[in-house]
């Protein structure tokens, strides 16, 4: 199965690139998702080797920080079996899931974060999902194309 790339929205307040880089190993569960088509996304498609850009929602300037790797695919959500979390749900059970998240580790920080501005001004993403009027998904799917295009970007080359 061919790799594939991801944007993966965080709100620094809550999670930020910055706390990837402190994690243990640079590396994280991705949890809290309670989008069904972003769950099916990381239940079904998102697997382990696939890129992700790390892309600070909710703030000013809006902006991808960095690249992440998948080092865990999807596996149920333990937040929401835990009344005292954030995003428990009652109607989630151990042997009936709702929720799914995915690992991801740190891959790299971009010299210059790429802020929406930009990504609306740059050719070849006009059809990025990030920038569709109307999405609001937490997990998306990028081209190859966009991808490293945003590299380009943010790490001034493409990497290999």
């Amino acid at each position: 199965m061919a790799q594939r790339y991801w944007l993966m929205k965080s709100e620094p307040t809550m999670f930020s690139f910055e706390n990837l880089k402190k994690s243990p190993h640079q590396t994280t569960f991705w949890d809290g998702v309670r989008n069904y088509q972003a769950r099916n996304f990381l239940r079904d498609q998102v697997k382990k080797g696939d890129g992700v850009l790390f892309y600070h929602s909710n703030v000013e300037p809006m902006a991808i920080m960095g690249t992440a790797k998948v080092v865990q695919e999807g596996y149920p959500d333990h937040t929401q079996f835990d009344p005292k979390s954030n995003h428990y749900d009652s109607d989630s059970s151990p042997a009936n899931p709702r929720w799914y998240m995915v690992d991801i580790c740190m891959d790299e920080e971009f010299k210059s974060p790429v802020s929406l501005n930009v990504l609306k001004k740059t050719k070849g993403l006009e059809g990025m999902e990030l920038l569709r009027k109307g999405t609001r998904l937490s997990i998306q799917p990028v081209t190859e194309k966009e991808w490293n295009i945003i590299l380009k970007l943010g790490l001034g080359s493409v990497k290999k």
